[in-house]
């Protein structure tokens, strides 16, 4: 048996292609902006950059939020683990 089977999954499908989509469409649209808008080559450059700069940063903040959050409930669960274990210790 896969150990998998018994995890519920935090997201549905549905709501992973919308923030699918509105990450797209958000990157599209600062793409669009930034081609279409008045400017010299040097400004249009500068405003990529930052952006580019923007999401990697971002991408970078959620994942380390995550996996600051499932550092923090791995140790909940083996402190848990550890005083239960004490429990049936000092229960027997």
């Amino acid at each position: 048996m896969n150990t998998t089977d018994n995890l519920a999954l935090p997201n549905s499908a549905s709501w992973l292609l919308f923030i699918k989509l509105t990450f797209g469409a958000s990157l599209a649209a600062m793409t669009a902006f930034i081609f279409f808008m008045d400017g010299n080559l040097l400004t249009k450059g500068y405003l990529a950059l930052n952006s580019l700069f923007l999401v990697s940063a971002t991408i970078m903040l959620s994942k380390t939020l995550r996996d600051e959050h499932e550092a923090k409930r791995q140790l909940n669960r083996t402190n848990e683990a550890k005083t239960n274990k004490t429990l049936r210790e000092f229960g027997d």
